[in-house]
């Protein structure tokens, strides 16, 4: 099989790494993985992908565009398209992509699903969550990450927002009342040098992109590692 999403490209991996045929050059766990790239995940190599006769290919309805999944399914490519919005929902469409790989419960996800049965929490504590800047990009409503964070103790102020990414400009910045800013590494690299500058009323806390967004055997120690940056 080929994968488009790098988190799934490690769940894979995790569970054996003979299972793939390629996977994209954002891939990047395991470290040392040595499989054919296929180009970005929202610009894959479609010729590519086709010419590794893949019997499966696994995608992410926000990281993959909707064109490359329908041109490999025009060419007879079954594509596995994931979209959860929750711990929950990730851990089971996990379970169910073991099962079609015929490599049911894996050892990593049966500790994930042990970790979040019930994880440590912070006391709760108001948050926004940037993932982009210029425009100004955060997490909204229905988010894998938001609900996340929410079962650490941090409470997203834009959960109920009508958007998913709901942009807002400098000056609405400046107005959000939140005690902690969560800064991630990825899609946006955010550092202390650019970022905190744009939120002057909080503290900000800068976490591991891989723990927060990505579904797989991340979620094993992304509440610990989570928490250490969240705590400050």
């Amino acid at each position: 099989m080929v994968s488009l999403v790098p988190s799934l490209t490690e769940a894979i991996a995790a569970t054996d790494t003979a299972l793939l045929a390629g996977a994209t050059d954002w891939c990047t766990h395991p470290a040392g993985l040595d499989v054919p790239r296929v180009g970005g995940t929202k610009w894959p190599d479609v010729a590519r992908v086709l010419e590794l006769r893949p019997d499966l290919v696994v995608a992410n309805a926000e990281e993959n565009r909707d064109e490359d999944v329908a041109a490999l399914r025009a060419a007879g490519i079954p594509v596995w398209v994931t979209a959860p919005a929750t711990v929950a929902e990730a851990l089971d469409s996990l379970d169910v992509l073991c099962l079609v790989l015929d490599r049911p419960g894996p050892g990593w996800l049966v500790r994930a699903r042990e970790t979040w049965s019930a994880p440590p929490r912070l006391p709760e504590v108001r948050a926004a969550v940037p993932i982009w800047r210029r425009p100004w990009m955060v997490l909204g409503r229905d988010t894998f990450a938001g609900d996340l964070l929410a079962r650490l103790g941090v409470r997203n102020v834009f959960a109920g927002c009508s958007e998913r990414y709901p942009k807002l400009t400098r000056e609405e910045l400046a107005a959000v009342e939140v005690e902690l800013v969560v800064f991630p590494d990825e899609p946006y690299a955010f550092s202390p040098d650019d970022g905190p500058e744009a939120w002057p009323q909080a503290r900000p806390a800068f976490v591991s992109g891989r723990h927060l967004t990505w579904y797989g055997p991340s979620l094993v120690d992304a509440p610990e590692l989570l928490l250490d940056r969240l705590r400050g």
